[in-house]
């Protein structure tokens, strides 16, 4: 019985190290990816990439900022969002307003000039 134990724990070792590790030899890595990809998308990724990358570090800051809360994440940034969601229909309201005071200042300048 000893050896059955013996063999079957050498094949979960065989499997659970040899496994990723034949995963790991046959990935390729990301500089053979790149050189794979069409001259268009090399393009488009080396002129994307700093922009990426810097929503990726903004997105980082906020998750952090999220996390310091005592709410949950979620929770978090679903407040953040109506906030930002808030300001933005401020914004659209002054804009909306400013337009209407322009367009009465143009009708009186009309009537006035008539």
């Amino acid at each position: 019985m000893s050896k059955m134990w013996l063999k079957m724990l050498g094949v979960g070792i065989v499997i659970c190290v040899g496994g990723p590790a034949l995963v790991q030899s046959i990935r390729p890595s990301d500089e053979e990816l790149f050189k794979r990809y069409n001259p268009d998308l090399q393009k488009r990724s080396l002129e994307e990439g700093d922009r990426r990358e810097k929503e990726f570090d903004e997105y980082v800051t906020k998750l952090k900022e999220w996390s310091k809360s005592d709410k949950s994440i979620w929770f978090a940034a679903q407040e953040m969002e109506e906030a930002k969601r808030v300001q933005q229909q401020a914004q659209r309201d002054q804009a909306k307003e400013e337009a209407r005071l322009q367009r009465e200042q143009m009708r009186k300048e009309m009537l006035g000039e008539k």
